[in-house]
């Protein structure tokens, strides 16, 4: 299957198709799940661990598309006018035009009121997930950012949400760890949960 991600990121760039097409039948693909980066695969490859299913071996590719406007170009490929895969995604309130537009007649989108980090603060509380940031070995850095100046006008929600998005792999990280803590609570964010569901 990384394989096949592989080749359809190729094709979406303007590569050749074949390699994706041919993976797609020796693989017996039939469905993609379109994410906006890597912190939402992380977030959906942690959620099938602890559920113990093979997304994979199901037939299931997610997809990482670097980016919320290019869900109309992996439709295309992917969906009804090219490979003829069940299409789903998840994605952010603002981009959900974008998605509802490519999606329309090829699958169903799952939508984050923010972002994915915001469903897990809001589905897990501060608290927790500030134990999740002490846990990973970052409560320092956590401080620090949270007595910058420019964060005191916002809530603690708020500026717990920006942390998580403010050093390079840090939302592929906590997308795992806030994953497998909201599976713990039995709290998984609404959205993913419905993707997931949806798989």
């Amino acid at each position: 299957m990384k394989a096949f991600h592989e080749a359809v990121t190729e094709w979406a760039a303007g590569g050749p198709g074949d390699p994706a097409r041919a993976l797609a039948v020796r693989l017996r693909v039939h469905s993609a799940v379109l994410l906006e980066g890597l912190s939402d695969v992380a977030a959906v490859d942690a959620l099938a661990e602890r559920r113990g299913r093979d997304v994979a071996a199901e037939g299931v590719c997610v997809v990482s598309m670097g980016g919320a406007m290019n869900v109309g170009r992996y439709a295309r490929l992917l969906g009804p006018a090219g490979l003829g895969l069940r299409l789903t995604g998840l994605c952010d309130e603002r981009e959900r035009r974008y998605y509802d537009r490519a999606l329309e007649r090829s699958g169903g989108v799952f939508v984050c009121v923010a972002d994915l980090e915001d469903e897990f603060i809001r589905a897990l509380g501060v608290a927790r997930v500030e134990e999740v940031v002490r846990e990973a070995g970052e409560w320092h850095p956590w401080q620090t950012f949270a007595r910058q100046p420019a964060q005191q006008d916002r809530s603690a929600h708020r500026r717990l949400r920006r942390f998580l998005g403010t050093k390079a792999g840090r939302k592929i990280r906590y997308g795992r760890l806030l994953t497998e803590a909201a599976c713990d609570a039995g709290r998984v964010p609404a959205p993913l949960e419905g993707l997931f569901a949806s798989m």
